[in-house]
Parts: structure tokens; sequence; C-alpha cells
């Protein structure tokens, strides 16, 4: 049903910035929740970003304040705008839509993109 393509992933040096997009078909915008997770190297996925239907983002404590997550209904676009990156923030980063609850901290998605890789060095 829901079809979710990241980009914008690549290589950054610590303290930069980058902007990932989540782009969405067979997706009505306004009805899903939205988020953003990343997965590291051996390690677990975990969340990173939480947007509601009304608009409201929510920021998992390991990249609130230098995240932010918005979307671009005409364009059916979600995007994570990530700053001052650190080398730990290196990972695969997923984008992910549900249908039904949405709220800080939600793990469980319907729909998950392919993902997008991070490199952040030193």
């Amino acid at each position: 049903q829901v079809q979710l393509v990241e980009s914008g992933g690549g290589s950054v040096q610590a303290g930069g910035s980058l902007r990932l997009s989540c782009a969405a078909s067979g997706y009505t915008y306004g009805s899903y929740c939205l988020g953003w997770f990343r997965q590291a190297p051996g390690k677990e996925r975990e969340g990173v970003a939480v947007i509601d239907r009304d608009g409201t983002p929510n920021y998992a404590d390991s990249m609130k304040g230098r995240v932010s997550i918005s979307q671009d209904n005409a364009k059916n676009t979600l995007y994570l705008q990530m700053n001052s990156l650190k080398p730990e923030d290196t990972g695969m980063y997923y984008c992910a839509a549900d249908r039904y609850d949405c709220y800080s901290g939600k793990t469980a998605f319907e729909y998950w993109g392919q993902g997008a890789p991070v490199t952040v060095s030193s």
C-alpha cells in the first residue's frame, strides 16, 4: 500500500549537517503517524523523531536539540534535518508510517523505507 523511499544520506564530518528526505506514495498525508529511526552497526533500531497527524513533533533524547522533523504535504515528503552530527550518529536511517496511534517513543510502525546510510567521521 504505502511505499517510502529515503534519500539524502551520506558521509559528513563531525559537527556537520544533512537533511534526510522520505518520499511517500500510496499515502495520504494527514492520516499517518510518521517517524524516523536509526540503527547503528551491531545495534538495534531506535527512534529518532515522530511527527503526529497534527504536525506535533517528538524527539528522542539522544538527538533532541540537534534534529528537526518536518513534512511537506504538497510533495508527500517527510524530512529530518540533522545538525551537529556526531560519530555515534552513524547508522542506517529509516522513515516509517503508521495509520494508528502516534506517541513519543512509538516503535511499531506499519510501513518502513529501505533506509539511508549516514556516516559521521571525526
